[in-house]
C-alpha cells in the first residue's frame, strides 16, 4: 500500500476513534470544554433540537435539560498571618579585653556567675603602675610647695609675676601626672561595664594577656532580641510596638510574647525581604542567646471571594466562572489570588452567597436557563 495510502487510513481511524469517545464516553465533553474546546458541545447542542423534532422521549418534542451542580461563594481572608524563623541573641553583650597587656594575678568571676556594672573580672600585675602613682605624687607635693614659697616670695615682690606663673603650671602638670598614674593603675583592674551574666572563662589567673586577648563574655539576658526576615508584601504592616509571639524549636508548645523593637529602613536586594528585631521577655532565664524561634504576627490581611476548584474555567480571555443569576448561566471574569486545598480566593464581581456551577459545566451557555441538581424542577424533569 502506497505511504500516502497509509496516511490518509490512520488519519480516518484516529477522527472514527475521536468520534466515537466523544459520542459514547460519559464527561467526555465537559473534559474538551476545560480543553476550551467548544464544537463538541455546539453539535450536541445542534443536534438536540433535531431530536425533539423527530419525536424524543420527552411530550412535545422538547429534549432533556442536563442539570448542574451548584456551589455556594464563601469569603478567603490572604496575608492574615506571618511565620519567620528568627534567631535570639542578647538584650546587650559585651565582649570584655584589658586596656594594657600584663599577666592576670587574679580571676574575681567563674562562667555562670551575675554580675552588676563595675563589678570586677579580673586584675594585671600592677607593681609599676603602683611606683608611678607614689613617684607622681611625690612632684606633686613637691610642685605645690614650691608654688605656695614662690607665693611668699611674691608677697615681698622678690619673686617675678614670671616665677610665679611657672610654679603653678609646674603643680598643674604634677597633678595631671597623678591623674594619668591613677589611670594606669585603675586600668590594670578589669571591670564589667554592663550587668549581666558571665560566659566561659577562655583564660586563668597566670596567662599572660594582651589589649586583644578576650578575657571574658557578658550577657544581659533579661530580655531576648529576636532576629528575622520577613517577605517584601508585609513591608507595610509592620510597625515598631506591635505584638509578636515566638516559640522556641528547645521549649515547644511554649510560647513567649513580645513586641517588634526595630523594623529596618530598606529590603535586602538580593532576597526582597525586611530585616525585623522583635524583644521577648526573659525573667526566668529560660532562654539563650543564639536559640532559633518560631515567630508568628496576626494581621488584618485581605479578604476575597473563595469558590470551588471545580467552578475555575479557562477560555481565550483568562479564567471564567459560571454565576446563576436570576436561574441563568452568567460569565465571570476571574482572577486567581490564591489555590488551597480545597478553594481558591479569586479577584471578581462576586459577593459572599453567590451561586456558581461546579459540575455539569459543559451544558452551561451564557444567558441560558440553568437546571440546578435537587431542585422541584430538576425532580419534574427527571420524572
Amino acid at each position: 500500500m502506497a505511504a500516502w495510502k497509509q496516511i490518509v487510513l490512520a488519519i480516518v481511524i484516529v477522527l472514527a476513534a475521536a468520534a466515537a469517545w466523544v459520542t459514547f464516553v460519559p464527561g467526555s465533553r465537559e473534559v474538551l470544554a476545560r480543553w476550551g474546546i467548544d464544537w463538541a458541545q455546539a453539535s450536541t447542542e445542534k443536534a438536540a433540537p433535531a431530536q425533539g423534532r423527530g419525536g424524543g422521549n420527552r411530550p412535545g418534542g422538547a429534549a432533556a435539560q442536563t442539570p448542574v451542580v451548584t456551589q455556594p461563594v464563601t469569603t478567603g481572608t490572604i496575608n492574615d498571618q506571618l511565620s519567620a524563623i528568627g534567631t535570639g541573641r542578647a538584650l546587650k553583650s559585651v565582649v570584655i579585653n584589658p586596656f594594657a597587656a600584663g599577666r592576670l594575678t587574679t580571676v574575681a568571676v567563674a562562667a555562670g556567675d551575675k554580675i552588676e556594672a563595675g563589678g570586677v573580672i579580673a586584675k594585671l600585675d600592677s607593681d609599676s603602675e603602683e611606683i608611678a602613682l607614689e613617684r607622681a605624687r611625690i612632684a606633686q607635693g613637691d610642685a605645690e610647695a614650691s608654688l605656695e614659697r614662690i607665693k611668699a616670695l611674691r608677697a615681698s615682690n622678690t619673686a617675678s609675676a614670671v616665677q610665679l606663673r611657672e610654679a603653678e603650671l609646674a603643680v598643674d602638670n604634677a597633678r595631671l601626672a597623678v591623674r594619668d598614674a591613677t589611670l594606669a593603675l585603675d586600668r590594670r583592674t578589669i571591670t564589667s561595664p554592663i550587668s549581666g551574666i558571665v560566659g566561659i572563662l577562655p583564660v586563668e589567673a597566670g596567662n599572660y594577656v594582651t589589649s586583644q586577648t578576650a578575657i571574658a563574655t557578658i550577657d544581659d539576658r533579661s530580655r531576648l532580641i529576636v532576629d528575622f526576615w520577613v517577605p517584601e508584601r508585609f513591608t507595610g504592616l509592620i510597625t515598631v510596638g506591635a505584638p509578636v509571639s515566638a516559640s522556641s524549636v528547645a521549649r515547644p508548645g511554649q510560647v513567649f510574647e513580645g513586641v517588634v523593637s526595630a523594623v529596618d529602613n530598606r529590603l535586602e536586594e538580593q532576597s526582597r525581604t525586611l530585616h525585623v528585631q522583635a524583644r521577648i521577655d526573659n525573667a526566668n532565664d529560660a532562654l539563650r542567646a543564639g536559640m532559633s524561634f518560631q515567630v508568628a504576627m496576626h494581621f488584618p490581611g485581605d479578604t476575597f471571594p473563595s469558590v470551588d476548584p471545580l467552578a475555575i474555567q479557562w477560555g481565550g480571555n483568562g479564567a471564567f466562572v459560571w454565576k446563576l443569576e436570576d436561574g441563568k448561566a452568567k460569565r465571570v471574569p476571574v482572577r486567581i489570588i490564591q489555590r488551597n486545598t480545597d478553594s481558591v480566593l479569586v479577584d471578581a464581581a462576586l459577593v459572599s452567597g453567590d451561586q456558581v456551577v461546579t459540575e455539569g459545566i459543559h451544558t452551561v451557555r451564557e444567558g441560558a436557563p440553568l437546571l440546578i441538581a435537587g431542585s422541584e424542577a430538576a425532580q419534574r424533569s427527571g420524572s
